[in-house]
């Protein structure tokens, strides 16, 4: 594998090559999982392939999901045996091969409120579970379930009510950094050829006849615009799906919604437990997952129409996961414990195709369609199967083809998964060297697995990186040097939503950080005094006006609230001339 570095200097780079005669097989149009999955399928099978997103990479529901790599429980319940097997054999084949840095496993113990019939009936749609994961050739990633007794469970989970349950069944599934798994899937794409730029916008689908033949661009940063040839233009935008959809000038392709899911935040020490909970609601499912230093809370399921850009939690919102949680809890949560909220959109796919659509597949939860020549829409869909739909997508895109070139991607490791192994069992003689505890080592080895060598060749460049930030000290230095050396984080906002996760991590959002982080990027990424202020006012009124949102009652009002917030580089209107 080449090199994993994405930059500014790279991004640019890639625009111009993207941008050439030569033209490319196949552009993506979307830099959330789906897509990046794509752009990495493509290039494994040697296509060349370019990949643009009009924000940060997984800015949008890619960062802000469950967090959780997972068969669906829920999908038991509706008999859809094969969609669940499908996913578990994902989880399984990321947490074995193909990212182990990245996917952990996580223990759920899941509530049980009487005796016999419910033990029996809950206890043997998580044994079926389990079997669906054994049914893989590969060797199990994860344990078997077990049942647990009333008095374990308040040994477990000394924070349940005990009036709650009467025992529990615990099962195992899997968690990942979302938006991590996001930036490393580009950074694996780009490795292997893909040209990869973040903050690009599509304003304009160049088409022959019917046919859809590229693509224009513009640079949101620099403001140039760009027409890119490509024989096949894979649109893989989620919640913009059908504005995509549109530039093709078509009225095919697939019908998607948007559906609001927030969750809360909240301390590790806020709650007595060592497992996580899942709980059924009237509304959803609301998971308490487990992180190294807090709790995520949620989530909820409520149809959204206002901005798909910025979906914020309002207080309504939070109220609904405080209660469903308290519920359980017996100190009860209260706002006051709440370090950070964040909210996202799911996708939802509607039946059927729009009227003019030439072809679709449809593959259980997620579909292909082809609504003009040249144009491929993807829609639906999980995080756990992102790999599958990657997979279909560039088949459909290729049609007969794909059988010479078929996927490889399930033999694909992902950036930081080679070289995991060494780097854990180095990891004693670096924390010996730059005195990290345990903790921390295990922080930096499933953020980075094996390329924790290439942020300590960093620090012996400039030892200065080893130290941690001194206002957010889960962090070291590196880790916002490498951002911007590495990921391609071309703004403070990129660093402090998607790269760590600051904005939810700490109560003042990492603010007294800002200044540290600044002048870590500045010199990487040639910043005057004049952009340093301005980055720094941008962040802070964008979480400001998330705090304000998360004081009003509606959508609405929280869109308004967060709209006072003006971004650091905005998009251009869907409609108006490039």
């Amino acid at each position: 594998m080449a090199t994993t570095a994405i930059t500014a200097e790279s991004r640019a780079q890639a625009l111009a090559q993207m941008s050439d005669e030569t033209g490319l097989d196949v552009l993506v149009v979307g830099g959330g999982v789906t897509g990046a999955g794509i752009a990495l399928d493509a290039a494994t099978r040697g296509l060349r392939v370019g990949i643009v997103e009009a924000q940060d990479w997984a800015s949008g529901t890619s960062s802000r999901s469950s967090k959780l790599v997972h068969g669906g429980l829920r999908y038991l319940q509706m008999l859809d045996f094969n969609l669940v097997h499908e996913a578990l054999t994902e989880r399984d084949l990321l947490l074995s091969e193909l990212a182990p840095h990245l996917v952990r496993p996580v223990p759920f113990l899941y509530p049980l409120k009487h005796h016999v019939w419910e033990r029996f009936y809950v206890g043997s749609g998580i044994a079926l579970y389990d079997a669906l994961a054994s049914l893989s050739k590969r060797r199990r990633a994860t344990r078997f379930h077990k049942h647990v007794s009333h008095s374990e469970l308040g040994r477990v989970f000394p924070d349940m009510r005990p009036d709650v349950a009467v025992g529990a069944i615990q099962y195992w599934d899997a968690q990942v950094d979302d938006a991590r798994l996001v930036v490393t899937l580009v950074r694996t794409a780009a490795a292997y050829g893909a040209l990869a730029a973040s903050r690009t916008q599509v304003v304009e689908m160049t088409r022959d006849g019917e046919r859809v033949t590229g693509a224009v661009v513009v640079d949101l940063e620099s403001g140039e615009q760009h027409t890119i040839k490509a024989k096949a233009v894979i649109n893989a935008t989620g919640v913009w799906t059908e504005d995509t959809e549109a530039l093709a000038g078509t009225d095919g392709g697939l019908r998607v919604l948007a559906s609001k899911g927030i969750h809360i935040v909240v301390p590790r020490s806020r709650i007595r437990g060592e497992r996580g909970l899942i709980l059924q609601t009237e509304k959803s499912v609301l998971f308490v997952i487990p992180w190294q230093r807090y709790w995520i809370i949620g989530t909820t399921d409520t149809p959204y129409t206002e901005d798909p850009v910025h979906p914020v939690a309002t207080a309504e919102d939070i109220d609904y996961v405080l209660e469903r949680a308290n519920a359980v809890l017996k100190d009860p949560l209260t706002r006051d414990d709440i370090i950070g909220t964040y909210a996202g959109l799911r996708p939802l796919l509607q039946p059927g195709t729009k009227e003019g659509t030439s072809s679709a597949k449809v593959s259980r939860e997620h579909t292909t369609a082809s609504p003009t020549p040249g144009l491929v829409v993807i829609a639906g869909g999980k995080l756990t199967t992102y790999r599958v739909m990657a997979k279909d997508a560039v088949d459909f895109a290729l049609g007969e083809e794909a059988r010479t070139t078929p996927s490889i991607t399930d033999r694909v490791p992902l950036a930081g998964a080679v070289g995991f192994t060494t780097a854990r069992r180095k990891a004693r003689g670096w924390a010996e060297t730059y005195g990290w505890t345990k903790d921390r080592c295990d922080h930096l080895l499933n953020r980075y697995g094996g390329q924790l060598a290439d942020l300590v060749a960093m620090i012996e460049q400039q030892p200065d990186l080893a130290r941690p930030l001194a206002g957010a000290p889960d962090y070291l230095r590196v880790e916002v040097a490498f951002a911007a050396t590495h990921e391609q984080a071309l703004h403070l906002e990129d660093v402090m939503l998607h790269r760590t996760r600051l904005v939810y991590e700490r109560e003042d959002g990492g603010a007294a950080a800002l200044d540290e982080i600044v002048d870590i990027l500045a010199p990487i990424l040639g910043w005057d005094a004049e952009r340093q202020e301005a980055e720094k006012k941008a962040y802070l009124a964008l979480r400001d006006a998330e705090a304000a949102a998360a004081q009003t009652t509606s959508d609405a009002e929280g869109a308004l609230a967060r709209a006072q917030a003006p971004d650091i580089v905005p998009l251009r209107p869907i409609d108006a001339p490039a």
